[in-house]
C-alpha cells in the first residue's frame, strides 16, 4: 500500500491544477477528505493510505503525493445532500445565515446553497421559503473565515479572548 504524505500546493495565479499530471484518481466524499488519517481505493483499484497533517481539508480537484512521486487526482464523490433553490437573493442570504448560525457545513451557489441532509434542518430552509431537493451530488462547502486563501492549506482555529462577546456559544 503507498503512503500518501502531502497535499501539492499551487499558488494562486501560477499553475493550473490542470496542467499536473496524475497517475490515478481518487473519490472520496467530504466527511472523509477532513480526516488526516485513512485508507481508500483508487479508481484504478490501489489501496493508498493517507498521512496527512490535522487540520487539512481535500477539496475536489486537489493533488497529493505518495512518498515515491506518485501523484494522485482528489475528486469529491457525489453524497446525499439537500440543496436549496431559489432565484430571490435575499431568501438565499436568510437560509445561509441561519445555516450559517448553526456552524453547518455549506456550499454556496449563485441560485443555490447546499448541506449535508439533516431533515429538520430541510424543513426550517424550506420554511424561510426556498425549494430543497435532497439529490446525490459532490459536497464542497466554504472554507470558512479563517482558510488564508486559494489553494493554500494553512487554516487558523477559531478562538476567542475571555472577554470576547461575539453572541453565541461554542
Amino acid at each position: 500500500m503507498k503512503k500518501i504524505t502531502a497535499i501539492i500546493k499551487i499558488k494562486k495565479n501560477t499553475v493550473d491544477y490542470n496542467t499536473v499530471d496524475y497517475i490515478d484518481e481518487i473519490v472520496i466524499p467530504f466527511e472523509t477528505r477532513q480526516k488526516s488519517r485513512f485508507k481508500v481505493t483508487t479508481k484504478g483499484n490501489e489501496e493508498v493510505g493517507f498521512f496527512l497533517q490535522r487540520g487539512h481539508i481535500l477539496r475536489d480537484n486537489d493533488r497529493v503525493s505518495a512518498e515515491d512521486g506518485t501523484i494522485y487526482k482528489i475528486t469529491a464523490a457525489n453524497e446525499a445532500v439537500c440543496t436549496g433553490y431559489s432565484r430571490d437573493a435575499l431568501l438565499l442570504t436568510r437560509a445561509s445565515y441561519h445555516l450559517g448560525n448553526r456552524h453547518i457545513p455549506l456550499q454556496i451557489g449563485s441560485a443555490w446553497i447546499r448541506f449535508q441532509v439533516d431533515h429538520v434542518l430541510k424543513e426550517m430552509v424550506e420554511n424561510l421559503g426556498l425549494q430543497v431537493e435532497i439529490e446525490e451530488a459532490p459536497f464542497e462547502p466554504e472554507p470558512g473565515a479563517y482558510f488564508t486563501g486559494l489553494n493554500e492549506r494553512k487554516q487558523t482555529a477559531h478562538h476567542h479572548h475571555d472577554a470576547d462577546d461575539h453572541g453565541h456559544s461554542h
